[in-house]
């Protein structure tokens, strides 16, 4: 018994799935019908979300910034 046919190869097959998945991603996202709404696209909601994390970071960092302002004077007031 020989080993299972493939169509093109182990390699080459993950990447025509890829590409395929990409081509009808892109196509489901510029149909007029079945798009989706504006600033719904994928683009546009990464882009959003993006911009929530880094808000949410920058407001932890100043948190961490307060809060070594209150070891500090914890730490003067035991003096």
């Amino acid at each position: 018994m020989s080993g299972p046919n493939y169509l093109l190869s182990k390699g080459l097959d993950p990447i025509l799935g890829v590409l395929t998945g990409i081509l009808a991603y892109r196509l489901s996202e510029s149909n007029p019908r079945t798009g989706p709404p504006a600033g719904e696209t994928l683009q546009e909601l990464v882009k959003w979300k993006y911009q929530r994390w880094k808000a949410a970071r920058e407001a932890g960092q100043k948190d961490e910034e307060n809060w070594e302002q209150v070891v500090q004077n914890i730490a003067k007031e035991k003096e």
